[in-house]
């Protein structure tokens, strides 16, 4: 279904520095989520600067792998998925609404999978941006703390009339917030293509008015919201370090704090785009 067979998969975990076991265990999963959140970037640029996004495999081999650029959940998940149906998982895509404080019902266009592996449901999130670097065991009440970053799994009702499962960080005040939630209807490729649409296409998308990037790092968190550069150490033991920059600084701060290296012509579309 996700087209695994038409991976290149020795490319893929080439990408990943992932040396590890090629057969479907937990610790492979575990080894494979970290390593694709740690090495794959995410952002928006292509739905920023063109309003297109491909979510052919060939396309995504092509930019996320061969090219090393980043992409969003729906293009993370596409691969990543087609990764692990090449290494024998047994798996259910999902789509969950993400929250983030938000009171009004958000459309579900963030896309994870839920993994079955030795007789347990694991939540695997790579395409969050800020994703956990471990798979998160769908048992509710899960409270766990990964690499320094808490999360909290609960069963509850995520929309009216609708149960499913909301994963939550600390709010900074104590508590809790929501990041997403998710039911288990399972997804398939057609329905990340239509979701896929609207969050590239739409002018209601907010990934179609400004750049937004993200790249996680054991020790810390680094996200470029339109012109704010936010460095968040993980589990916020040091308070964040915000700066505000210039149009024509987003190239360089690009490729040195994101590891994304712009064409010239994409380089001057996104500072002139922003401008």
């Amino acid at each position: 279904m996700w087209h695994g067979e038409q991976l290149d998969l020795d490319a893929y975990l080439a990408r990943l520095g992932y040396e590890g076991e090629r057969t479907p265990t937990l610790e492979t999963l575990r080894a494979v989520h970290r390593a694709h959140v740690l090495s794959v970037r995410w952002d928006n640029l292509d739905s920023f600067l063109y309003r297109a996004v491909s979510l052919d495999l060939a396309d995504l081999q092509d930019k996320l792998v061969r090219r090393g650029r980043g992409g969003y959940c729906y293009e993370h998940v596409t691969l990543y998925a087609a990764a692990l149906e090449r290494l024998g998982f047994d798996f259910t895509a999902l789509s969950g609404r993400v929250r983030l404080g938000a009171e009004k019902i958000l459309p579900a266009t963030h896309a994870m999978l839920l993994v079955r592996v030795e007789g347990r449901a694991w939540l695997s999130d790579v395409g969050f941006g800020d994703s956990p670097l471990a798979p998160i065991e769908l048992v509710d009440g899960n409270r766990t703390v990964i690499e320094g970053r808490p999360f909290l799994l609960r069963r509850t009702e995520v929309t009216p009339g609708a149960d499913g499962w909301a994963l939550h960080h600390p709010d900074g005040a104590g508590g809790w917030t929501v990041r997403h939630n998710v039911t288990l209807t399972p997804q398939y490729p057609v329905d990340y293509q239509v979701g896929n649409h609207f969050v590239a296409t739409s002018a209601h998308s907010p990934f179609t008015r400004r750049p937004f990037l993200q790249r996680v790092r054991p020790d810390r968190l680094d996200q470029l919201d339109g012109l704010t550069w936010t460095t968040t150490p993980a589990g916020a033991t040091e308070p964040a370090q915000e700066r505000t920059l210039e149009p024509y600084e987003l190239p360089k701060v690009l490729e040195d704090t994101f590891g994304l290296e712009l064409t010239g012509h994409e380089a001057e579309s996104l500072v002139e785009r922003v401008r």
